[in-house]
């Protein structure tokens, strides 16, 4: 089996973005890796903040999703006085949401969440192998 599989990654729009114009969905990439300890999640969100994504857990079920919704400021048509007419106007608001079915033997207490420089990081520790024992056999 491959190591990649283990990730039943699903994308699905969450928020219905593409049903309405100006809002776009985005499929941020995603790297995954494992080592002995654990599986380490790494996704791609230039121009995003911790305060934009949302981590949830559900069963064995992990959601990341984002939603960026134009502000108010941008919204406006008119600033200092003066009109303003767009050609174009691609830059409204985006939104994605990710799931991945986590394998069972990911310790769902101990996983973690860090972002930085526009990289989420996600730590998914493994439960620990119980080790093989040995049981006595007494004489009746």
């Amino acid at each position: 089996m491959n190591e990649l599989s283990i990730f039943n990654s699903l994308f699905n729009d969450v928020f219905g973005c593409e049903a309405r114009p100006g809002v776009y969905t985005v499929a941020p990439r995603v790297d995954v890796t494992e080592d002995d300890s654990e599986y380490k999640l790494e996704m791609e969100l230039p121009g995003r903040t911790e305060k934009d994504v949302s981590i949830e857990l559900d069963h064995d079920n992990l959601t990341i999703a984002s939603k960026i919704e134009e502000s108010e400021e941008n919204k406006s048509e008119k600033k200092e006085g003066k009109s303003k007419k767009y050609l174009l106007k691609e830059r409204r608001s985006s939104g994605f949401s990710r799931r991945f079915t986590l394998p069972s033997d990911v310790d769902e207490e101990s996983i973690s969440a860090n972002f930085k420089n526009g990289v989420l990081t996600i730590d998914l520790k493994k439960k620990p192998v119980a080790k093989p024992k040995k049981i006595a056999i007494e004489a009746c």
